[in-house]
């Protein structure tokens, strides 16, 4: 089973590759993201990098990668991949996917951006369950909101601005957290995932 990580360019992906490596997986990083949606069973969109400039790199192929995700391709978007699931973003200048309607917002807060570990609340999707995930490792200082509040699984907050911690739109995942970061659960919830693309394809 291919699985193809899209490299923005950002920073070390290291962590996120190691946590999807499994027997009868293989892993590549990708550069293309035209490419990184050809000849793969699953796309995962990384944590790492601003929304401006991880825009600029998705913009050449946009428009292949919302055409595979509407097709079916699955998908995990973590952290800034979630945000990049959406429309656009405070945080900086350029297109999202927009294969989730709704736009990212800086969180209401203190304390931003928010480092370290939160509860996931009110959390109901078989990839939680499967991973038994209920507490995660979060570092970011924006959030998703989506038009539609039925696409949202589960819910943490930051001081008191609560917001989605993990979204779905069919095959199509998004998470606020870390899950390469999130310890044994964490990486238990990576793998449900390749699990579930397997069982799709």
């Amino acid at each position: 089973m291919r699985v193809t990580v899209f490299d923005y360019g950002a920073g070390n992906l290291h962590s996120l590759v190691k946590a999807l490596a499994a027997p009868g997986v293989e892993v590549r990083v990708e550069t293309d993201p035209a490419a990184a949606v050809r000849d793969t069973r699953a796309l995962i969109l990384p944590g790492v990098g601003a929304f401006g400039s991880a825009a600029a790199r998705l913009a050449p192929g946009r428009d292949d990668m919302r055409a595979a995700l509407a097709g079916g391709l699955p998908c995990l978007g973590i952290c800034l991949g979630m945000q990049l699931l959406f429309e656009d973003s405070e945080e900086g200048a350029g297109a999202g996917l927009g294969v989730i309607p709704g736009a990212v917002r800086r969180l209401r807060a203190r304390r931003v951006p928010q480092i370290g570990w939160n509860a996931l609340e009110a959390g109901d999707d078989p990839l939680l369950a499967a991973s038994g995930l209920a507490v995660a490792y979060y570092a970011n200082g924006f959030v998703c909101e989506p038009r539609d509040a039925g696409v949202v699984r589960a819910w943490s907050r930051h001081e008191d601005d609560p917001f989605p911690a993990m979204v779905r739109a069919g095959g199509t995942v998004g998470v606020q957290f870390h899950p390469e970061k999130s310890s044994r659960r964490g990486v238990a919830f990576a793998r449900a995932f390749l699990q579930e693309a397997a069982a799709c394809s």
